[in-house]
């Protein structure tokens, strides 16, 4: 893999940094959208994603009882598992899944229930045994819980919806598709709102 930082991995750092002096939580949220929307390419993306773990641990270890910052290190984990791919993969979505089972645990309604989201999603994405942990009865249990804590919201719709896709159900598939279309937007989250709605009308597309 090629070790490189572009103009971009540069600008989403300092744009992070200033919102760290604020809130880690608020810096981290806008770094990751950067890095799974704006980078150039799958190296970028991935330094991108190494870097803003470092600074996702850091804040975790100055703030150890902020579930929060836990949900979003696990969710930095899982999204560099999917810029690298590949079985060098798996160690990174075995810690992202460690890190939600403690949240769900400890503070399960934690970020609107985004916890039950990320292993959900992990659940019916990694494969099963004997490579991996994936289960698709259990990713449909924590997908359907995180509708119930977060029922209008733009990820647990589209994480069900595309999980209903891949077990071949197109019509209950569109129909939560469609939900996170028009789910209720995040103001502080523009780039991640604006990513996430291109994925889900390229899954609708795909899907008419």
């Amino acid at each position: 893999m090629k070790l490189f930082v572009s103009s971009l991995a540069i600008t989403a750092v300092t744009v992070s940094s200033a919102a760290f002096a604020a809130d880690p939580l608020h810096g981290i949220q806008q770094k990751w959208a950067k890095c799974q929307y704006q980078s150039k390419d799958k190296d970028n993306q991935v330094y991108c994603f190494e870097n803003l773990i470092d600074m996702n641990t850091k804040s975790l270890n100055e703030q150890p009882d902020r579930q929060d910052l836990k949900v979003w290190l696990a969710i930095n984990k899982s999204s560099l598992a999917g810029a690298k791919g590949g079985l060098g993969a798996l160690s990174l979505v075995k810690e992202a899944k460690k890190l939600l089972e403690e949240v769900i645990e400890k503070a399960p309604e934690t970020l609107d229930g985004s916890a039950y989201t990320s292993l959900g999603s992990l659940y019916y994405k990694v494969p099963g045994w004997p490579i991996g942990f994936g289960d698709d009865k259990k990713a449909e249990q924590m997908l359907k819980k995180a509708l119930e804590i977060n029922p209008t919201g733009i990820d647990p719709n589209f994480f069900y919806g595309d999980f209903l896709a891949e077990e071949g159900d197109k019509k209950q598939a569109v129909i939560y598709l469609t939900k996170a279309l028009n789910a209720p937007p995040r103001p502080d989250r523009p780039i991640a709102d604006q990513g996430r709605k291109q994925e889900i009308s390229q899954k609708l597309g795909e899907l008419k």
